[in-house]
């Protein structure tokens, strides 16, 4: 590359778009003085690129703090394209270069050995628990007092496998290491994931009758004395570019160490972290796993940005459910019982061990049994529901909760709330120690969510008890409890302070997505405002669609509002579902697939019933259905000749899908996708908004919703050679008006979604498809 800029021999392809050169220049220049790039990008800008060069050249660079890249996305297959980048960038890097290492961070039941395979009584649902109860058990083993080391425990585990092939004995069609021939004697039963062998057997070991996890004593035997757990690594990271979680599982199981320990120790050793949301915002793990990565030295990357707020919401809100303070009361009172029935003058061990914990932890009898009554208690408080959700305060006006007004009224005050924790805390610990189970304990989470309960305040946060339908036998016939599981809910309704406060951990990054627009309501809400008030630069990037113009067609067609008020219920005839319906079966008749976003899946529903009575091409029904079921349906419709597929605009299809090349020929939004306003939590958001922006409602739902259209209609064109055509329907998005959400869209996207009506939607469709025609006969 003539004149190359320093970042060019990182940078994955042989030349940038003129828009990545560009933004990769503002994020390293931001960077330098601690700041942030928020970057909009159309679908395929390129970003993911883009970010990663940034990153890696501030890493790189010798004068440079930052030492890693933290990528953060809350779409699978988005954490895929990085995965894909990171190894593009390696594969051409020049030859006297080291390759960049990198790490994806995944959950326990994606790595652990046993859950992989489902031996050992583990699986993806018992997987934590398991995984715990066996660590807990394996490092009293070797612990302090405990009746054997780690060298015994792993060579106990090995040496099962030597007894086997002395013996003759095992599994004739399985395989593993081997020294050489055995004859005759058939193979020893080992444990394989995913068809690589490991060094022990198929299920969990026992030493003088404790289970243990032989892969977490491999670990901890490979620890050195000064504890350092980047030692106990069993291969160079360094050498080996980007792992992933295949890779890391075949690299440490077949050592014969714990691939989530080896991913904990790797996390701030690798130059890439590619994880998601909670790696970076959610209390717990931040707290337990990726604690290291939160400081100056890390360049983070925030992809999906537009998902930051609500995502965080979730995140930094809590809940409490009815049958876990069921289980926390139980838990307490089998704390409580060994102290119970000693006899006079004489202390079991039982006893002894529980006073031992409570006196290390400074908690006292007498707390557990006041935080013991108080569950209780709040137990009985809660049999007064009767609704789906209900409020504990007006939801617009901020004020005490009728819990907390209760628990004062009743004398728990704040000696219980703030004890909760600590009490919870104390009493995993004994109940690890007394029972031989592995279980997770209700007491820790509950004691912290109402110490937030308490702690937390009145204006920002909401209270509310909600009920989930569910079936519990062991109620009476006649409580409200055999059919509904009940949950003190704690929702933060303004996260921009926790999002900023995370953001200001890191040394400077990017924030990016193909929908931030507004700019200014964006860095609003997710504290990017308040870095810039403490001299921290954000810089600010848009580019849209970079391809030819004339290989896509843009309408904003001025159709009635598709509001609830407008349209009714599913099923009613009325003018404004048939000119929905209209211009959706023009667009979607055809050639090629289509993909129609409606608000809801009940709209979905209508919609795609309707259309399969109009159109002669399948039609396909997305769900709120799982995982499998939704690649299912992908595959469906990328398959065969032209299909039309309908979706709820807040599902998993219109966002975060690759749908390249002939995959998409065209994409219609039905309405504005805004969520139902009749919840108290939705009502208690908009009014804090309102306190804090003045726009409650447009900043809290209107612009999200509007992106969420504008990410559905991004999926058509991702490439220079794509042609399709893009389709916003509702008179809100051609026309200002009282409710109009045009303004909300970017100037370029103004520009081209021009208003047409109803009636015009055929004949520009006619002519789009003749332009085309004539383009490729002149080629």
């Amino acid at each position: 590359m003539t004149d190359s800029p320093p970042w060019a021999d990182l940078f994955g392809h042989p030349k940038p778009y003129p828009e990545q050169a560009d933004g990769i220049n503002a994020a390293i220049d931001a960077a330098e003085d601690g700041g942030f790039l928020a970057l909009e990008g159309a679908c395929g800008t390129g970003k993911t690129m883009l970010a990663l060069t940034a990153g890696l050249d501030r890493v790189r660079d010798p004068a440079s703090d930052f030492e890693r890249v933290f990528v953060l996305t809350s779409v699978k297959q988005q954490l895929r394209q990085f995965e894909t980048d990171l190894r593009a960038i390696n594969d051409n890097l020049p030859e006297d270069y080291d390759p960049v290492s990198g790490l994806t961070l995944v959950g326990k039941a994606d790595v652990c050995p046993y859950a992989r395979e489902n031996r050992g009584g583990i699986d993806r649902e018992n997987v934590y628990e398991r995984c715990e109860g066996l660590r807990e058990r394996t490092r009293n083993l070797v612990g302090d007092g405990g009746a054997t080391t780690t060298s015994n425990l792993v060579s106990e585990a090995r040496s099962q496998q030597v007894g086997l092939l002395d013996s003759g004995s095992g599994s004739s069609d399985a395989s593993g290491p081997s020294d050489g021939e055995q004859g005759d004697t058939p193979a020893a039963d080992y444990l394989t994931v995913d068809g690589e062998p490991t060094p022990y057997r198929p299920d969990t070991e026992e030493y003088d009758g404790t289970e243990f996890c032989p892969f977490y004593a491999g670990f901890l035997d490979d620890l050195p004395e000064d504890g350092d757990p980047a030692e106990a690594v069993p291969f160079d990271a360094t050498e080996l570019g980007h792992v992933d979680a295949d890779e890391l599982v075949r690299l440490a199981a077949g050592h014969g160490s714990c691939p989530h320990s080896i991913m904990g120790a790797l996390v701030s050793e690798v130059e890439v972290v590619i994880g998601n949301y909670y790696h970076a915002f959610d209390p717990v793990t931040t707290g337990t796993f990726t604690g290291a990565l939160l400081d100056d030295s890390t360049f983070v990357v925030c992809d999906e940005a537009h998902m930051l707020e609500p995502r965080v919401r979730d995140l930094v809100s809590d809940a409490v459910a009815d049958a876990s303070l069921r289980d926390a009361e139980n838990e307490l009172t089998r704390v409580v019982q060994p102290l119970s029935f000693e006899s006079a003058g004489a202390e079991s061990d039982d006893a002894a061990l529980v006073r031992g914990e409570l006196e290390d932890a400074d908690v006292t009898i007498e707390e557990i049994e006041a935080v013991r009554e108080f569950y209780a208690d709040l137990r009985g408080e809660l049999d007064r529901l009767d609704d789906d959700e209900i409020p504990l305060r007006d939801p617009e006006e901020p004020g005490e909760d009728e819990i907390t007004a209760w628990a004062d009224r009743e004398g728990y005050g704040e000696r219980v709330w703030a004890r909760a924790e600590r009490v919870g805390a104390v009493v995993e610990r004994v109940l690890d120690s007394l029972e031989d189970e592995d279980k997770q304990r209700a007491a820790p989470g509950v004691g912290r969510t109402l110490n937030a309960w308490y702690r937390e305040g009145h204006t920002d946060f909401f209270r509310a008890i909600e009920l989930e339908r569910t079936f519990d036998e062991t109620e009476p016939p006649d409580s409200w409890r055999r059919a509904y599981n009940a949950r003190l809910a704690l929702h933060n309704c303004l996260p921009s302070e926790p999002i900023g406060d995370r953001l200001a951990s890191f040394g400077g990054g990017v924030l990016m997505s193909a929908t931030l627009e507004p700019m200014d309501l964006f860095r609003e809400v997710t504290g990017l405002d308040h870095l810039a008030e403490r001299d921290r630069p954000v810089v600010e990037r848009t580019y849209g669609l970079s391809f030819p113009e004339e290989n896509r067609a843009s309408l904003a067609v001025d159709a009635p509002k598709f509001t609830h008020q407008n349209r009714s219920v599913p099923g009613e005839e009325n003018p404004t579902r048939l000119a929905h319906l209209d211009a959706t079966a023009a667009v979607a008749r055809r050639e090629g697939n289509v993909l129609v976003g409606t608000p809801n899946y009940a709209e979905a529903t209508w919609m795609a019933e309707a259309l399969a009575d109009r159109l002669d091409k399948p039609v396909l029904l997305d769900k709120s259905s799982g995982d499998r079921e939704t690649e299912s349906l992908k595959d469906d419709f990328f398959a065969g000749d032209g299909k039309v597929l309908v979706t709820s605009l807040r599902g998993t299809l219109t966002e975060g899908v690759d749908y390249r090349g002939d995959r998409l020929a065209a994409a219609v939004v039905c309405g504005v996708p805004i969520i139902n306003t009749a919840q108290p939590r939705t009502r208690a958001v908009i009014a804090a908004y309102d306190r804090r922006f003045e726009s409650g409602f447009e900043t809290a739902l209107t612009v999200p919703a509007v992106r969420k259209a504008r990410q559905a209609v991004g999926r058509v064109i991702r490439g220079p050679d794509e042609r399709g055509v893009r389709v916003l329907l509702d008179a809100r998005y051609a026309r200002d008006s009282w409710n109009g959400v045009r303004e909300y869209l970017p100037e370029h996207e103004r520009e081209e979604f021009q208003p047409v009506s109803p009636d015009m939607v055929e004949v520009a469709l006619d002519r789009f498809e003749s332009q085309l025609s004539a383009a490729r006969e002149t080629r």
